[in-house]
């Protein structure tokens, strides 16, 4: 049975390598918290805040979030660097300087496309699989 932690404050917490398959994380508060390779295939992360208090956010490195929803997330100066983003839906997500150096984002931003996510100084898009508006 997936977990859930909706609403849950998990400020910091560590959840690096932890398989999180379906979990239900909506409105969770992960400022600063590290995710480093945990599975979150198809989590919901909607509404979730993936920032960090100072510079950086959340440890998403070589995470995998496929078919994960990001809706409405906030992914400010999140490290989303070697991240599996395949099919994720980030509508509406908030990505300022958040680095997908190496991510995958092959069929992510679900329609209408990027264009509705902050991108403002993001990082690694030049490395990125399947980026496409």
């Amino acid at each position: 049975m997936p977990v859930d932690y909706s609403g849950q404050d998990l400020h910091r917490r560590d959840f690096s390598g932890q398989d999180l398959t379906n979990a239900n994380l909506t409105g969770a508060n992960l400022t600063g918290a590290n995710l480093t390779g945990a599975n979150l295939t198809e989590a919901n992360l909607s509404g979730a805040d993936l920032s960090g208090a100072d510079l950086y956010g959340a440890y998403l490195t070589e995470a995998d979030l496929s078919s994960a929803d990001l809706t409405d997330a906030n992914l400010t100066g999140a490290n989303l660097t070697g991240a599996n983003l395949t099919g994720a839906n980030l509508w509406d997500a908030t990505l300022t300087r958040a680095d997908f150096t190496d991510a995958d984002l092959t069929n992510a931003f679900r329609r209408p496309g990027i264009s509705r996510a902050d991108m403002d100084g993001v990082k690694g898009l030049d490395t990125v699989k399947g980026l496409l508006d």
